[in-house]
This record gives C-alpha cells, structure tokens and sequence, in this order.
C-alpha cells in the first residue's frame, strides 16, 4: 500500500511516498480505505524530529497522521455489530502513530474502539480534519472539570484547537475568554466566546483588566507558558499541550495532557461525532492537497493563519 513518510528528519522536503506490505484486520479492527488524513501540528514535529525519542529503533519510513475519513473495507472478529462498522461504511478514525502506522496511509487496519461512523453529510475532506483536534479539546476539558459558571481562558483561540475549547465549553456553561487575532472577533463570538481580548504583549494583565480578576483554567494552545499564568486565579489550572517545565506557583495546577491517552476511548469519539452532527462543534472547511504533495501541504500548515484544515487526499483510481 501507499504512504507518505519519511526516512529522515528535516524540512517539508523530507516527505514523499513509500511502499509497504498491506495492512490487514486483527480481531476487534477495522480496514479502512483512507480518502482523506488530517495534517496536523504534531506531524510537522514527527517529520522535523522533535519526537525522534518515540521513534528510536524503530524501522522507517515513519508516518504521520493521526486522524482519517474513508470507508471500511474489512471488518475483524470481535467487533461489536451494533457499532455499524460494516463495509462500506464511511468512517473517521483517530490514529495513535508510530514507526510505520500512520495517517498518511492509503489503508489502515485501526482498532474498531478508534473509529466511528462520519457525520452525516459531511465530505471525506471535512470529516478527516476534525477529529483529534475537538478530542484534544475535549480530553483539556475533562481533566479542567470545571462547573457551569467557571472561566475558561483559550489562548490561540481561532486555531483548530483553540476553536473546539471555545465551542465545548460554551456548550458547557462555561464563561469562555477567548485570545486572538482582532480579525477573528466574529468568528469566535460564533463559537461562543464571551470575551474577546486580542493577543500581544502584557496578555495576562490586559485579560485581568478586562474581567476585574483571573480566569479559574487556561486552556493554552497557543504555548504562551508563563506570559499567560499570571491571569490565573490562585489554585487555578493551566492545560498544557506541549511540553512545559514552568511552575507558576500560587498553587496553581500545570496540567501536561496528551490526546493519546484518549485512543480508544469510543464514548468520547461517539459524543463527538454527534456534536459535529447537530451543530455543537463545527467542521472547519477543508484545503485539500493530493497525498503526493504533502510537502506542500506541510509548507502551508507551517506558514500558519489558517482557518481551514489542511488535509491529503488519497486517489484510489490512479
């Protein structure tokens, strides 16, 4: 089968395709023939090197990808039937890479916990681009806990990220404080933010002034670490998504969370495929590149101010 991947770490360039033995279903997995993967931020690491510890000893070429859209192909024992993972179904599909198994695959045999049936009505293109990033949010989310009522801070609130925050905890009764550009003001009022504070320097004062006092969590996917701390009230939490070894003090919580820890977890990835089908969560529109050019498609994610997902596209017919 084809994938994309590399053999060496570096630049966009470093990614091409590759040829490797067909995957088939073990007992409770599915085949998935992929239409479409997600690029994501975390490939951009795998593919520079920033997670080559993962990857020691380990045979290349590795794969990125950790979230796909396609149709099942074939369906191992185990599964359970009332799920509707039958073939030829269409299905989106949170990946745990590593070493060879990855996204950017044309077909990928995935534990059946980690797949569930597409939103209705939505392309291969948008659905491949929604699902790690809102189950990022929502695993933020459930390690917060936070009541009805509590504040919420978002840095990087316009990110794909950033956005599914926005919208959870709103949907929550939450009071969501988003960060961002000023152009994205209507957008995040859209995904129900509450209070908008532009992003730029003194960030934690300017929110404290905004509100009359700190914010109980910030969710912070834009990395801002210690410049956005201080807006947190004492004993408050701070969700970080990439490593961080600051100590705000004030007995402040830094939570380290991986979205890993979610693979497999069907009940989250079920509520969240019906929150994208009525309307709780929104499905970016999507900016589709051909699998072959996924270094293109990495120069785009990297030049950053997307609103659209970017995703590769597999052709099956060629």
């Amino acid at each position: 089968m084809k994938v994309i991947g590399l053999t060496e770490y570096g630049g966009p360039e470093v990614l091409r395709p590759f040829d490797i033995p067909d995957p088939h279903p073990g007992a409770q997995e599915v085949l998935v023939r992929v239409h479409a993967a997600g690029v994501n931020p975390v490939d951009a690491m795998l593919r520079s090197g920033q997670l080559q510890r993962m990857y020691q000893g380990l045979t290349p070429p590795f794969v990125p990808g950790m979230e796909v859209a396609g149709t099942i192909e074939e369906v191992g024992s185990g599964v359970d039937p009332r799920w509707g993972l039958v073939a030829g179904a269409r299905v989106v599909g949170f990946v745990d890479n590593l070493g060879s198994h990855g996204g950017y695959s044309s077909h990928l045999a995935l534990s059946a916990r980690s797949v569930v049936l597409a939103p209705t009505g939505a392309s291969a293109a948008a659905a491949a681009g929604f699902l790690n990033n809102a189950l990022t949010a929502r695993n933020v989310l459930d390690a917060f806990r936070l009541p009805p009522g509590g504040s919420l801070l978002v840095t990087g609130a316009a990110g794909s990220v950033g956005g599914y925050l926005v919208e959870l905890g709103a949907a929550e009764g939450l009071h969501v404080v988003a960060v961002a550009a000023e152009d994205d003001a209507d957008l995040l009022r859209s995904l129900g933010a509450q209070t908008l504070v532009p992003r730029g320097p003194d960030i934690a004062e300017r929110v404290l002034k905004e509100l009359g006092g700190p914010v109980d969590a910030v969710a912070d996917a834009a990395l801002l670490h210690e410049r956005i701390a201080p807006a947190v009230r004492d004993g408050g939490q701070v969700g970080v998504l990439r490593f961080w070894d600051g100590d705000p003090g004030r007995g402040i919580w830094v939570k380290h969370l991986n979205v890993r820890e979610r693979d497999g977890d069907r009940d989250a990835l079920v509520r969240l495929r019906d929150q994208a089908e009525d309307g709780t969560i929104s499905l970016r529109a999507a900016l589709p590149f051909d699998a072959d050019d996924a270094a293109a498609a990495h120069t785009r994610l990297e030049q950053g101010a997307l609103r659209e997902r970017v995703v590769l596209t597999f052709d099956h017919d060629r």
